[in-house]
């Protein structure tokens, strides 16, 4: 896609209630979905929640979006979680495995588990028994909970990117993400 098929709104054209959720923060989604500011101001509450409030390690978190990012071929969503993930502690040759996937060299053995489910979770919307059990092994129940749940909202948020045409945020664009 070249340009948005659903243009941003500006700040200035925001709503009142759309302006207070949002704190003054811009993303080019954010600006998007002001075109529905009673769906956004609703998502947010549950996007705050897998992005900042969620029982799993920022890494853990930011694998699972990497590598949803990548399954949904989500170019935008993908580079601001580069971002983030680099943030987490996830090394640009790690960035650059995510597009191998759970049996490339170098993952350890439950961060492969994560990188399956995620996997699973796109191709068949379920965790296979054998990954959720060795899942099971290193995380509790709110944090399997956490695992399907944050894989849903990043494959949703890559769909409406993908779908809207929303174009990279400047923090994240000429971010390396892989394409392969």
């Amino acid at each position: 896609m070249t340009s948005p098929r659903i243009a941003p709104l500006p700040i200035d054209e925001w709503d009142d209630e759309t302006r207070t959720a949002l704190g003054g923060r811009y993303l080019n989604i954010f600006g998007t979905l002001a075109h529905h500011p009673k769906l956004l101001k609703r998502w947010l509450v549950f996007g705050n929640h897998v992005l900042a409030k969620s029982t799993l390690s920022g890494r853990d978190r930011e694998l699972l979006i990497l590598r949803t990012g990548w399954n949904a071929r989500s170019v935008s969503e993908g580079g601001q979680h580069v971002v983030i993930g680099r943030a987490a502690g996830i090394t640009d040759d790690e960035i650059t495995r995510i597009a191998d996937g759970p049996d490339a060299p170098g993952w350890s053995a439950n961060e492969a588990r994560l990188l399956r489910a995620a996997d699973e979770l796109h191709a068949d919307q379920c965790v296979g028994d054998a990954t959720f059990t060795g899942l099971a092994e290193h995380y509790d129940e709110q944090q399997l909970i956490d695992i399907v749940f944050t894989v849903g909202q990043y494959m949703l948020v890559s769909m409406a990117l993908n779908s809207f045409g929303v174009e990279r945020d400047d923090a994240a664009t000429g971010v390396p993400f892989p394409t392969r």
